[in-house]
């Protein structure tokens, strides 16, 4: 099963990427999680320890490793160079180990229509297509705001995308637009994902006023998300209101995806 995870900046993509990875973890399923923040930020909400974080680097920060599978610098535009280097050895060789989810970090992509035809965007380019036609169990992609990461030729093999979203009028209206661009690409699997939400008012305005997407879940808001970044610990271990709707929404993920998961 692949999930692609958005929505506006700062409402909880990396959170709710970080339950549902260590939740499938914990379930004995097979879990790939990539970081393609421009700011990858995952590794902590997974409370991965500071050694194994201390090998984790961007793939598109890896100025070296580019030019040598394209054979071009990064950073030129233009000339030659390859536009579908080998990037099968990326996801093991540059990703870590914790807890039973392995974790990469992309950095960040611009892989739309409009993109640059440049080394780096190639290398993602194609790395990403090729984490789509993987066979983990689960791939969990924690993305950015926006589908610039999903082109027309991949979008058939993202089974869903959660777009999570607060409980504000602000939050819903990127979610409609994230929809039409999904939408115009034909990618029609959007689900709602509420998050910091404070009481049953709030839950029935993320529902009612839904930009015609299905609410899977609400996280409830929990000042223990941020005790647990400071204290360096996974999301999912210290804060049990989160976890237990964690639950419920990957019970509501598997029956949908269930029709429709591409073997």
């Amino acid at each position: 099963m692949k999930l692609a995870i958005t929505g506006k900046g700062g409402v909880g993509k990396t959170t709710l990427t970080a339950l549902i990875a260590q939740a499938y973890a914990d379930k004995g399923r097979q879990v790939l999680a990539v970081d393609a923040d421009p700011s990858p930020c995952l590794a902590g909400a997974l409370g991965f320890p500071a050694d194994l974080r201390a090998q984790l680097h961007p793939i598109a920060e890896m100025d070296a490793l580019i030019e040598e599978r394209t054979g071009a610098k990064p950073g030129t535009v233009g000339g030659f160079f390859t536009i579908n280097p080998r990037v099968d050895d990326i996801p093991e060789r540059f990703s870590v180990l914790h807890r039973g989810v392995r974790l990469l970090e992309m950095g960040s992509v611009e892989l739309g229509g409009s993109g640059c035809i440049c080394p780096e965007a190639a290398m993602l380019k194609t790395l990403f297509t090729h984490l789509l036609f993987r066979k983990d169990e689960i791939l969990l992609l924690d993305m950015y705001a926006g589908v610039e990461h999903l082109g027309r030729a991949t979008v058939d093999f993202v089974d869903a995308m959660l777009v999570v979203v607060e409980p504000t009028r602000r939050s819903l209206g990127t979610a409609a637009q994230i929809k039409k661009l999904a939408n115009d690409i034909g990618l029609m699997r959007l689900y709602l994902v509420g998050n910091k939400v404070r009481n049953d008012e709030e839950a029935k305005f993320l529902e009612t006023e839904s930009p015609d997407m299905p609410l899977l879940g609400c996280l409830p808001v929990d000042l223990k998300v941020q005790e647990a970044d400071r204290l360096g610990i996974p999301v999912y271990d210290h804060v049990e209101s989160l976890k237990a709707v964690t639950g419920q929404i990957l019970q509501k993920i598997d029956k949908l995806t269930n029709d429709y998961t591409i073997e």
